[in-house]
């Protein structure tokens, strides 16, 4: 039997005694719409894993992305913990499995970094910091997320960002990389804006910088991430179920990332809505897991 791949071939656990500064955890289903197979997003959290191998044996090189080695010159400090079961429509079970985890990560402490998945599993990642808070939440996304319900259900991957403005938590949010007509009504933008949600399109980050949104988040502010994999152009990002043409670059992407790291402290991530089946030449997974590497970099150099 073949050993399922780590991410850059990290350990699962350091030395005794030694608490990882990073937990990578993967879940590959949500809450699913009734009626609809998301399956093979389960496929993606080792898709992402399988595409970094290659680098496994260079994480002592310099990483021109981060200005040094992967932990800046110190010892591992990050492990990747597999995935965690979860079962197609079991909505609630996956719900409760996810928010389990992620506070068994932030009780170590460490920061969790979920592997997704469609952006449902946004919902019970952000609901396992409510011992945390308060929150920020910044939101990489193509669409608002801001659905009530669709078919009935609540916590599907429409409506994370709606269920996270619930959250007594989640202090506020930014919004960045909406572009064209998004899945939003003018019910949910009116609701988002109501709430107080920063909008940061795609074209204010092209034209203004990643300034555009950082300048929305209190310095000094604890941050939970949820990259959706749609935010970024398909031209890099081709493995999404919603391709939508003017989407951020690679390098909007970990300026983004390390610029959130130096203003403020990323407390999760999580990485989601990549679809393997969609990718091109394996393209989706390589920047996926290069955009992984400068997450955790970004987390190690942070005092």
């Amino acid at each position: 039997m073949t050993a399922r791949p780590s991410f850059l071939g990290l350990p699962d656990r350091l030395a005794d005694g030694v608490t990882p500064r990073a937990v990578i955890f993967g879940a590959g289903h949500g809450s699913t719409y009734p009626g609809k197979d998301s399956s093979a997003y389960a496929l993606a959290a080792d898709a992402v894993r399988g595409a970094s191998l290659d680098d496994a044996g260079l994480v002592e090189h310099w990483d021109f992305d981060l200005g040094g080695p992967l932990f800046d010159g110190k010892p591992n400090c990050c492990i990747d913990a597999g995935d965690i079961p979860t079962t197609l429509h079991d909505n609630a079970g996956n719900r409760a499995g996810i928010e389990a985890k992620t506070r068994e990560i932030l009780a170590l402490p460490a920061v969790p970094i979920l592997l997704g998945g469609d952006c449902s599993v946004t919902i019970p990642f952000l609901a396992g910091f409510a011992d945390q808070g308060p929150v920020w939440v910044l939101q990489i996304d193509a669409h608002i997320d801001w659905r009530d319900e669709v078919h009935g259900e609540r916590y599907g991957y429409s409506s994370p960002m709606r269920r996270a403005s619930e959250m007594p938590h989640v202090a506020g949010m930014v919004q960045v990389g909406l572009r064209s007509v998004g899945s939003a009504r003018l019910a949910e933008i009116e609701a988002a804006q109501r709430y107080g949600s920063r909008f940061v399109t795609a074209r204010e980050i092209h034209t203004q910088g990643i300034e555009a949104a950082l300048r929305h988040i209190p310095e000094a502010a604890r941050v939970v991430v949820t990259l959706d994999f749609d935010s970024l152009d398909p031209s890099i990002m081709p493995g999404v179920a919603a391709r939508t043409p003017g989407g951020l670059t690679y390098t909007q992407l970990i300026d983004l990332i390390a610029g959130l790291g130096r203003r403020a402290k990323i407390a999760g991530f999580d990485l989601v809505e990549f679809y393997p089946p969609a990718d091109i030449d394996n393209l989706s997974a390589l920047t996926a897991a290069r955009a992984l590497v400068n997450v955790i970099g970004t987390i190690v150099r942070r005092v």
